[in-house]
């Protein structure tokens, strides 16, 4: 199976409780949601982000939504330990997909 194909098959497992905010702080994977709207609010904007989490409460899933179309999306899995072991960065408008994969410290070890 592709990268691709492996990010498509998660994004229907890894759906989990989904949040709304208006962007993200930072370079560091998994990303950083901040500020928080609720869905209603997302009516009213041009640009927001969902993020999707697992029952631990760990951001498994990100959609950056453009005028009602998703423009990224990125899927995350975690070591047993909590820190991140795979992250999936797919530009939808060129279907690119980067796959970073991470040690058990968190450190990344390929991309």
């Amino acid at each position: 199976m592709s990268e691709l194909g492996e990010m498509s098959g998660m994004v229907d497992q890894s759906r989990g409780e989904c949040r709304y905010f208006l962007t993200y702080s930072g370079v560091k994977l998994p990303l950083n949601l901040v500020t928080p709207i609720s869905e209603a609010d997302t009516r009213n904007r041009n640009t927001y982000m969902r993020g999707y989490y697992d029952t631990q409460d760990r951001l498994v899933a990100v959609e950056k939504v453009v005028y009602g179309e998703i423009e990224i999306e990125h899927r995350y899995q975690y070591h047993d330990n909590g820190q991140i072991s795979w992250a999936g960065v797919h530009l939808v408008a060129d279907d690119e997909l980067t796959v970073i994969r991470f040690d058990e410290n968190g450190t990344q070890v390929s991309a």
